[in-house]
Protein backbone atom coordinates (compact mmCIF):
# COMPACT_ATOMS: atom_id res chain seq x y z
CA UNK A 1 0.00 0.00 0.00
CA UNK A 2 1.10 3.57 -0.72
CA UNK A 3 1.70 6.36 1.65
CA UNK A 4 0.08 9.53 0.66
CA UNK A 5 1.94 12.56 1.82
CA UNK A 6 0.21 16.06 1.40
CA UNK A 7 1.77 18.84 -1.27
CA UNK A 8 2.56 21.10 1.84
CA UNK A 9 4.62 17.66 3.68
CA UNK A 10 6.25 17.47 0.13
CA UNK A 11 7.40 21.32 0.25
CA UNK A 12 8.77 21.23 4.07
CA UNK A 13 11.23 18.21 3.26
CA UNK A 14 11.84 20.30 -0.33
CA UNK A 15 12.97 23.07 2.13
CA UNK A 16 14.74 21.12 4.66
CA UNK A 17 16.72 19.95 1.88
CA UNK A 18 17.54 23.50 0.68
CA UNK A 19 17.97 24.57 4.22
CA UNK A 20 21.02 22.39 4.59
CA UNK A 21 23.20 24.76 2.39
CA UNK A 22 21.36 27.93 2.72
CA UNK A 23 22.21 30.09 5.86
CA UNK A 24 22.00 33.22 6.77
CA UNK A 25 24.32 35.31 8.55
CA UNK A 26 24.49 38.42 9.74
CA UNK A 27 26.08 40.15 6.88
CA UNK A 28 24.62 38.24 4.24
CA UNK A 29 20.88 37.02 5.79
CA UNK A 30 18.32 34.65 4.40
CA UNK A 31 15.36 36.61 2.79
CA UNK A 32 12.61 33.54 3.27
CA UNK A 33 9.08 33.12 1.78
CA UNK A 34 5.88 31.76 2.79
CA UNK A 35 2.93 31.45 0.46
CA UNK A 36 -0.81 30.08 1.19
CA UNK A 37 -3.73 30.64 -1.02
CA UNK A 38 -5.11 34.02 0.33
CA UNK A 39 -1.60 35.68 1.32
CA UNK A 40 2.81 35.71 0.87
CA UNK A 41 4.45 36.82 3.69
CA UNK A 42 8.30 37.08 3.74
CA UNK A 43 11.04 37.76 5.98
CA UNK A 44 15.00 38.59 6.55
CA UNK A 45 16.67 36.12 8.98
CA UNK A 46 19.80 36.07 10.51
CA UNK A 47 20.23 32.58 11.31
CA UNK A 48 23.51 33.15 13.46
CA UNK A 49 21.76 35.10 15.95
CA UNK A 50 18.08 33.24 15.65
CA UNK A 51 16.54 37.09 14.69
CA UNK A 52 14.04 38.31 12.15
CA UNK A 53 15.71 41.53 10.98
CA UNK A 54 12.55 42.59 8.85
CA UNK A 55 9.40 41.31 7.66
CA UNK A 56 6.79 41.86 5.12
CA UNK A 57 3.10 40.53 4.29
CA UNK A 58 0.26 41.12 2.27
CA UNK A 59 -1.81 40.53 5.36
CA UNK A 60 -0.06 43.18 7.23
CA UNK A 61 -0.28 45.45 4.56
CA UNK A 62 -3.94 45.01 4.31
CA UNK A 63 -3.55 44.24 0.30
CA UNK A 64 -7.13 43.34 -1.38
CA UNK A 65 -6.07 40.63 -3.28
CA UNK A 66 -2.97 38.97 -1.01
CA UNK A 67 -2.96 35.92 -2.93
CA UNK A 68 -2.14 37.23 -6.52
CA UNK A 69 1.32 38.27 -8.47
CA UNK A 70 0.47 41.87 -8.07
CA UNK A 71 0.52 41.26 -4.38
CA UNK A 72 3.79 39.33 -4.14
CA UNK A 73 5.44 42.08 -6.12
CA UNK A 74 4.48 45.13 -3.67
CA UNK A 75 5.29 43.04 -1.06
CA UNK A 76 8.72 42.45 -2.70
CA UNK A 77 9.50 46.09 -3.18
CA UNK A 78 8.04 46.88 0.18
CA UNK A 79 10.32 44.22 1.82
CA UNK A 80 12.94 45.77 -0.04
CA UNK A 81 12.82 49.39 1.32
CA UNK A 82 12.75 48.26 4.81
CA UNK A 83 15.85 46.08 4.31
CA UNK A 84 17.98 49.18 3.03
CA UNK A 85 16.68 51.31 5.67
CA UNK A 86 18.35 49.17 8.11
CA UNK A 87 21.39 48.65 5.91
CA UNK A 88 20.71 45.51 4.49
CA UNK A 89 21.50 45.50 0.66
CA UNK A 90 22.64 42.08 -0.06
CA UNK A 91 20.59 38.56 0.99
CA UNK A 92 20.49 35.14 0.04
CA UNK A 93 17.06 33.74 -1.44
CA UNK A 94 15.41 31.18 0.23
CA UNK A 95 12.27 30.13 -1.40
CA UNK A 96 10.99 28.11 0.98
CA UNK A 97 10.41 24.90 -0.54
CA UNK A 98 8.22 26.58 -3.63
CA UNK A 99 8.84 26.31 -7.60
CA UNK A 100 10.77 30.06 -8.55
CA UNK A 101 7.63 30.21 -10.38
CA UNK A 102 4.62 33.03 -9.94
CA UNK A 103 4.12 34.69 -7.11
CA UNK A 104 7.35 33.70 -5.26
CA UNK A 105 9.45 35.11 -8.61
CA UNK A 106 7.73 37.95 -8.69
CA UNK A 107 8.30 39.25 -5.37
CA UNK A 108 12.01 37.87 -5.93
CA UNK A 109 12.18 40.34 -8.67
CA UNK A 110 10.56 43.37 -6.93
CA UNK A 111 12.94 42.96 -5.00
CA UNK A 112 16.01 42.90 -6.91
CA UNK A 113 14.43 45.99 -8.86
CA UNK A 114 14.03 48.00 -5.40
CA UNK A 115 17.75 47.22 -4.22
CA UNK A 116 18.38 44.41 -2.94
CA UNK A 117 21.29 42.03 -4.33
CA UNK A 118 21.17 38.16 -4.19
Amino acid sequence: MLKMTSKNANRQRRHARVRRKVKGTATCPRLNVFRSNAHIHCQIIDDTAGNTLVSCSSVEMKLENGGNIEAAKTVGTELAKRALAKNIETVVFDRGGYIYHGRVKALAEAAREAGLKF
